[in-house]
């Protein structure tokens, strides 16, 4: 996956949340289901970063960015600010 596949993913993550809360506001949804859906939107999008900045570091010491690996959720949930 390239830098370019994985910002399509992410704005793709993106539209998902606006189309939940929109679901949510015209009642389509609930508020546990719109939570439930938005919390595994965020976890891909934390793992979508994570990937692009693993390519980036992978690229500015000169080695291959393709060789970059999506890390599992646990791990990319588990970094601290």
């Amino acid at each position: 996956m390239d830098d370019s596949s994985i910002l399509e993913r992410i704005n793709g993550l993106v539209e998902q949340e606006h189309r939940l809360r929109e679901q949510l506001g015209d009642g389509v949804i609930d508020e546990g289901d719109e939570n439930r859906r938005l919390r595994e939107i965020e976890i891909e999008l934390d793992r979508c970063w994570d990937l692009l900045r693993q390519r980036k570091a992978r690229r500015e010491a000169g080695l291959d960015p393709d060789e970059a690996q999506p890390r599992p959720d646990g791990t990319v949930e588990g970094y601290l600010s």
